[in-house]
């Protein structure tokens, strides 16, 4: 096998995990939540930038503000999902490249003292934190459904500040009994790969 994964992981990751529309009522902790996080958190990003900032609406008047925010084909999903995570990126992540980065913490003033080159860099890498933040929910055992359908400026306005740059929303919880569409297809190999 060409996979030192173990094909039940495997599966829990990639092949039987699906994006998820419905959820139970049952809770998510914080402990898994952390836990989550702990284990992201060591994806590679450029210079070990870190960029992505994650806001937990937890609280039913946080709730009642984003939900009015999102398409309405989101909203119902929203409002009933266990936990709801605004995934952001910091345009201010340089301020923290002399401790992430520390064997070049110039780093910080040699390639990100210009905003436009940090708000990229931050888009870039937070939405690769993005995409490890939804596999490591499901390493949980829980099931995300990740929206980008919403209103951005609002979402900033109301939960974020200037510096902060809405990615996407992430329901979180145990999939309901009609959590998913069927499996859409796939690329094939390939049609993807080229070698040169």
């Amino acid at each position: 096998m060409s996979l030192v994964l173990d094909p039940a992981a495997q599966d829990l990751l990639f092949r039987e995990a699906r994006t998820a529309n419905t959820f139970t009522d049952e809770p998510v902790t914080e402990e898994q939540v952390q836990a989550i996080y702990d284990l992201v958190k060591y994806g590679p990003t450029a210079f070990n930038q870190s960029p992505l900032r994650v806001v937990l609406v937890r609280s039913a008047e946080a709730r009642e503000r984003l939900v009015p925010l999102m398409a309405e084909g989101n909203q119902a999903k929203t409002a009933s999902a266990p936990l709801v995570a605004i995934l952001a990126a910091d345009n201010e992540f340089h301020e923290e490249l002399p401790s992430l980065f520390p064997h070049f913490p110039q780093a910080k003033d040699v390639f990100f003292a210009e905003r436009p080159v940090r708000e990229q860099a931050a888009g870039l890498n937070a939405a690769l934190q993005a995409a490890y933040f939804i596999v490591g929910v499901r390493a949980a055992g829980l099931a995300a459904g990740p929206m980008t359908g919403f209103d951005f400026a609002g979402v900033q306005k109301e939960f974020l500040d200037a510096d902060h740059t809405p990615l996407m929303i992430v329901n979180i919880g145990r999939p309901g009994e009609d959590a998913s569409f069927p499996r859409s297809p796939r690329l094939a190999y390939e049609d993807v790969v080229t070698t040169v």
